[in-house]
Order: C-alpha cells, then structure tokens, then sequence
C-alpha cells in the first residue's frame, strides 16, 4: 500500500498516526500515574505517623530526579532511540512505586518515591514521547500533534486520580499504590511501537551539526535560556498544586472526593487546554501565547485566595488552572524545534525541562514546609502569583525566529 493509500483525511500517513497513538498512551499512563501521587498525602502519613514534609521531600526528590535525568535520558533518545529508554523507564517505574507502598521508614520513602520513582518518570517522561511525535510529523503540523501529545497527559490526569481515589477508599493506599505500579507497565507495549532506530536524524542544516556546536548554539541563545527560567515557573505551579491541593482542599473542611475531583477537572479542562495550545501556535506566536497563559495562572490563583472557600470556588479554579495547566508544554517545545530544529530536540527540551523540575521541587518542597511552620499554603499560593507575573515578563522579549541554518534547509520547525 502507498503512502498516499494509508493517509487518512488529515494527511497524515498510518505510521505517523501509529507514533502519535503510541506517543500518546506512554504520556497518558506516564503522567496520569504521578498525577495521582498527591491523593496518598494524607492517608500515607496518618498511617506511618510522618508529617506533610517528609511527604513533600519525597516528592521534591522525585521531581528534581525527574528533572536531572529528562536531559539524559533525550541524550540516550536522541542516539540510540527513544523505545530502549522508555522500557527501561517503565520498569523503573514500577519498581519505584512498588517501593513506596512498602515504604515503613521516611528514609525508605524518599529513597523509593524519590529517587527512584523519579528516575523511573524521567525515563518515561512525555517530553521523550513528544520529541519523538515531533520528528515524525513535519514542521506544517508539528504544533498541532504535540498538542495532542501532551492533551494525551491530561487525559491521564483525568483518569487516574479518580481511579486512585477510588482504589484509596476500596481498597486503601497500599494496595492503590500497587496497582499503580502494575498500570505503568502499559508503556512497555506502548514503546515497543516507537521506530526502532536512532531518533538522531536530521533535516538538511541540521545532520551535519555536532552535539556540542547543539549546546553552544543553545547556550548562546538569549530566547532559550529566557524560555529555561520561564519553565521553571511552570514547574513551581503544576507540582504545588498536583502534590498539596487535595490536602489544601481538606483543610478547608471539604471532601477527599472534592479534591480528587477537582484534580481530575484540571486534567479534564487541560485536554482542551493543550490542544487548543497546539493550534494556537501553529497559528500565532507561540512566546506571546505563553506570556498570557502565565499572567492568567497569576490571576487564576489570585481568584482562589480572594473568593469564599466553597465547593464551587474549588471546582472553577480546577476549570481554569487546567485550561491553563500543559498548555505550556506544546508551545515551549515548539519554539525549542521553531528555533533550533529537531535534531537534538530531545536534549534541548530535556535542560529548558530540568529548569522546569527545579522549580517543582520548589513548589512541592516549600508547601510542605511553609505549611508546617505556619499551618498554612497562603505564603505558597502569593508566590505563585508573583512568579506568574514574572514569566509574563520573561517571554516578551524572546526571539523565536528560526536561526539562519534553519531557513537555509528550507524546512524550519513550526
């Protein structure tokens, strides 16, 4: 059968969709099981005696793990393919998760849900999953299919958290949390279908360029370190609010269920959010989009600390925080693959992500610890706010027009 023969109405060729599909699953089952980490605060450290810190720097590690291996395990991707690392990733995984249901020890716990768990996710992060879909669409549509990519992790989101709660509730943490385990092994099958070759191929103007000629012209670039410590924003906010808003809610005198809910909503409304995203920015600037996308984070937040504390008030913060939740993602990568191409995407996204996972550990940290010297997350939620006022202002003056090599090859990454 030809090309032409398997293309559906989109244009697009079966093998291209078959990457999408798999891409998709891997950030569905990936992310969705992290999301869900925040429901188990609670009953984990009332059942073991542990305060909401040792909690938190387990998490903290877990993102920070996350974020020192994503530039890795895009270095191994980009050489060898991204299929070997997510199913060693996978397995990671699992085994991390495993550890923290068997966890008796706060130690014990921040070795498993730390280190390991965050080395299992870095492994299997979407971003590998996105970086790939990214080489195989080209550039008239790039955009657009990592909006699918990552609305693909909020549909995880929105399965898992309901999914974990009610396991919580039936079952109890410990036997959720190894079901959690068993459900990420999903992404092996997922990565067995990724192409199996090296990912390292490149378009003209981009194959003929070495890997450190890659990190100078990076590193030399204003727009990609502005873009690396505006993410460190979007790290701040999404891991807080995913780790510490169920406890949030319960502290207000509300339902478990209104927080797992309300967690399931932002990853509901983050569907919408992401591809819309992904349009967006096929169509229009993809660093204005993000600038608004922060000041609307700052206003969201402000809304919440503002407004009565009821059921409903939670729900439309959900709404909108998810709307605005990885819709960041598609046009971050965007502008890595707009400006620099695709050849060493993986990589590159995988540093601009560390900053990214710099500022999760932040988020997730600081919660915890600002909550049990104080008693309360409102110190947290007011720097959220400033930090969204200040990526705004980050992503103004960057330059996202592809470099000269770029429009030399005639193929630059939309």
């Amino acid at each position: 059968m030809s090309v032409e023969a398997s293309q559906g109405q989109s244009g697009l060729p079966a093998r291209i969709w078959l990457v999408i599909i798999a891409g998709c699953i891997i950030s569905l089952v990936g992310f969705g099981a992290r999301s869900s980490f925040g429901l188990f605060l609670e009953p984990l450290t009332t059942a073991h005696g542990w305060t909401r810190e040792t909690f938190a720097l387990a998490l903290a590690i877990q993102n920070l793990m996350w974020g020192i291996g994503v530039p890795v395990a895009g270095m191994i991707a980009d050489k060898y393919g991204a299929w070997r690392v997510l199913v060693c990733g996978a397995l990671v995984y699992a085994f991390g998760v495993w550890g923290m249901a068997n966890s008796e020890t706060g130690a014990a716990f921040h070795i498993f849900a730390g280190f390991t768990t965050g080395l299992g996710v870095a492994l299997t992060a979407f971003s590998l999953a996105l970086a790939v879909i990214a080489k195989a669409v080209g550039p008239e549509r790039r955009s657009m299919a990592l909006g699918i990519g990552a609305a693909a992790g909020s549909a995880g989101q929105v399965v898992f958290s309901p999914f974990a709660q009610a396991l919580i509730s039936a079952y109890g943490w410990h036997s959720a949390l190894l079901v959690l385990a068993a459900s990420v092994l999903v992404i092996i099958p997922a990565a067995l279908l990724l192409p199996k070759g090296s990912q390292a191929t490149g378009l003209a103007g981009e194959a003929d360029q070495t890997f450190s000629q890659a990190m100078h012209e990076a590193f030399s670039h204003k727009g990609y370190m502005l873009l690396t410590t505006g993410f460190f924003v979007c790290g701040f906010h999404v891991a807080f609010i995913t780790v510490h808003f169920p406890a949030y809610v319960t502290d207000l005198g509300l339902s478990p269920q209104t927080g797992a809910i309300a967690i399931s909503l932002v990853g509901l409304f983050n569907i919408v959010g992401a591809y819309a995203s992904g349009a967006v920015g096929q169509r229009y600037s993809k660093k204005s989009s993000l600038a608004v996308i922060y000041f609307l984070r700052a206003v969201a937040i402000t809304c919440l600390l503002v407004a009565p504390k009821t059921q409903f008030t939670i729900y439309a913060f959900a709404v909108a925080m998810g709307l605005l939740w990885l819709s960041t993602v598609p046009l971050t990568t965007g502008i890595v693959g707009q400006i620099f191409g695709t050849r060493f995407m993986a990589t590159l996204f995988g540093i601009v992500f560390f900053s990214h996972q710099l500022g999760s550990f932040t988020g997730v940290w600081l919660g915890g610890w600002l909550y049990d010297k104080t008693g309360s997350y409102d110190p947290v939620w007011w720097a959220g706010v400033a930090l969204g006022l200040l990526a705004a202002l980050i992503h103004i003056p960057i330059d996202e027009r592809p470099l000269p090599r770029i429009l030399r090859s005639g193929r630059s990454a939309a």
